[in-house]
């Protein structure tokens, strides 16, 4: 949005002139202001217009703000979201699901042959006698009848699993067990079959679960494997060897008292060889699965339908909002964190001097002078905002003279000397004048691609004329080069000679505009500043620090310097105008 267009361009233009008195220049610098007003209370981005503690009060924090945040910090965002989700569905794969099956039991005490030493259990508490047999289930004589019947003695303990099929998990097992096998590799025959028995027995141990069902006297065995037809085998195998061990016992006891070919104890023996053929997992009747010990299985294990655990799409819900919120909260931190000038808040509140406008980032194959640039962007019509901004600060305040200059040397002000003048020589009719006052390091010959010849320091040295000095390049532009000297500008600059060469420009041309060294480094902008009107500071955003444009500007604070304000360089708008034209 221009605000000076129509009838404040046609006065502004006759002011040039000279057609408009005093009253009718007011009066177009009242209209000019009301138009920036309107501007800014319509505008489509932040500082693309005019910014004033005068318009806009005290600074408060918007949604905007909030927004401004975060889509400046989206790569940070990105990052951490894509990190955690990567992590966790990596974890996700790399992890074998596993299935686990459950068998019921009931612990009755009532046996097919009554024996002194048994009893009822009824009126007992149950939960130590079912804590009691949870610890026997685990028992190294149930396991190893297990292990047996499921046929994982001398089967390599470390080979991977049939039933994954999933190559990462295949190869984060294969990595997990490279240590172990190649132990393996130097044990003998004997000893590696022992390990390998020994891990089988352990790897089933950590498998089964016992849990007791309150207030009852049952209990559960589960068993978890890595498929869900594996687990029902597990589970059953587990059971009816547990049962088997139990009516061991019974038959051992039974022996000490009644020798072995006592009826009850050749009973017992028939009803072991018969659970014994039942270990191989199958599903049996609920008769057979019973049997005659202290300890009954009442329900058979179940194929489970699902893995253990929280479905895999619930974690990723859950891990997509954890990461969205640690991506916003390292956002938020790192904006806490940066000590860069990034908005017109900034300059105010930080520096304490009025922000003038901003110029937005060049494009990548964007021309760096108006001049050359072959259609509208942003760019462009920063630099027109700018110039307008610009001129009518100059106009109020009755300006002529003014010096661009930076705090540090990565801010190239030369481009926006060169930019601002061929607008107001194009746009307003003005004679302008851009003088190279960056002895150290010039730059302002080489963008109008002017030869080298005599400029600023062979006039201050007096080699030359100032009129023979300066160079016309048509449509009301001059340009006087920094030229060529072995004197320390410093000299030359607080020179007499300087104070001659500024009132003579003064005299010459409508606006004069002075390209600087940097503060930081040099104190030439120092001396300069005493000799012209106004101060210009160039700030790139997101690169000059506060601290250093604060020690920076701390000479010209001292001196009571004429610093006009800041121009804001390099400018981004990081929410979409889509998003932005809805908060």
């Amino acid at each position: 949005m221009e605000p000076t267009k129509d009838a404040t361009t046609e006065l502004t233009t006759k002011s040039d002139r000279g057609q408009l008195t005093s009253v009718q220049l007011e009066a177009a610098n009242i209209i000019y202001n009301d138009a920036i007003r309107r501007a800014l209370k319509l505008r489509t981005r932040p500082g693309d217009q005019f910014y004033s503690e005068e318009i806009h009060g005290e600074p408060e924090s918007t949604v905007r703000d909030y927004l401004h945040i975060l889509f400046s910090h989206k790569t940070v965002i990105i990052a951490t979201v894509a990190s955690v989700m990567l992590f966790v569905w990596l974890g996700l794969n790399l992890e074998t699901p596993m299935y686990e099956s459950q068998v019921k039991m009931l612990i009755s005490g009532e046996k097919q042959v009554e024996a002194s030493y048994y009893r009822e259990i009824n009126g007992y508490r149950n939960v130590p006698i079912t804590l009691t047999q949870s610890a026997i289930v685990t028992s190294y004589p149930v396991i190893e009848k297990a292990v047996k019947a499921l046929g994982l003695y001398g089967k390599q303990a470390l080979t991977i699993d049939e039933t994954i099929k999933n190559p990462l998990q295949r190869k984060w097992i294969a990595f997990k067990n490279r240590g172990l096998n190649e132990k393996l590799e130097n044990l003998s025959p004997q000893a590696r079959e022992a390990l390998l028995n020994r891990q089988a027995e352990e790897n089933l141990r950590e498998n089964i679960k016992v849990e007791p069902i309150v207030d009852t006297q049952l209990f559960t065995i589960g068993v978890r494997a890595s498929s869900p037809l594996e687990a029902v085998r597990s589970a059953n195998v587990v059971s009816r060897a547990y049962v088997i061990f139990d009516i061991e016992q019974q038959m051992a006891e039974l022996e000490l008292k009644y020798g072995e070919k006592h009826p009850a104890i050749i009973e017992l023996r028939d009803n072991i060889e018969k659970m014994s053929r039942n270990l191989n997992g199958q599903t049996v009747s609920n008769f057979d699965a019973i049997g005659p010990a202290s300890v009954k299985i009442i329900e058979q294990a179940q194929t489970p339908l699902v893995p253990l655990g929280v479905p895999r799409s619930l974690v990723l819900l859950a891990a997509a909002v954890v990461a969205l919120l640690l991506a916003v909260i390292l956002a938020f931190t790192f904006d806490s964190l940066d000590q860069t000038i990034k908005t017109p808040q900034d300059v105010e509140k930080h520096l304490n001097m009025p922000f003038l406008g901003s110029i937005s980032k060049k494009g990548h194959n964007e021309k760096i002078l108006i001049k050359d640039a072959g259609r509208a962007s942003p760019y462009l019509l920063s630099y027109q905002t700018l110039s307008d901004q610009i001129y009518m600060v100059m106009k109020n305040k009755n300006l002529k003279m003014l010096m661009l200059t930076s705090t540090t040397t990565y801010v190239c002000t030369t481009p926006i000397v060169a930019n601002l003048g061929t607008y107001f020589a194009q746009k307003t009719n003005q004679k302008v004048l851009l003088v190279d006052a960056n002895l150290r390091k010039p730059l302002l010959r080489k963008f109008f691609n002017l030869p080298e010849r005599v400029g600023l320091a062979d006039v201050l040295e007096g080699k030359v004329a100032f009129e023979k000095a300066v160079q016309d390049l048509g449509h009301n532009l001059s340009v006087l080069s920094a030229g060529i000297s072995v004197h320390n500008p410093i000299t030359l600059l607080d020179s007499p000679a300087m104070s001659d060469l500024v009132k003579a420009a003064r005299e010459r041309f409508d606006v004069v505009l002075f390209d600087c060294a940097d503060l930081k480094h040099y104190r030439d902008s120092y001396l300069l500043s005493a000799y012209l009107d106004g101060i210009v500071l160039v700030i790139d955003e997101n690169d000059t620090r506060r601290h250093v444009a604060k020690k920076a500007l701390a000479p010209w604070v001292e001196s009571n310097a004429n610093v006009i304000g800041a121009i804001l360089n390099n400018r981004t708008f990081p929410i979409p105008d889509m998003i932005y034209a809805r908060v």
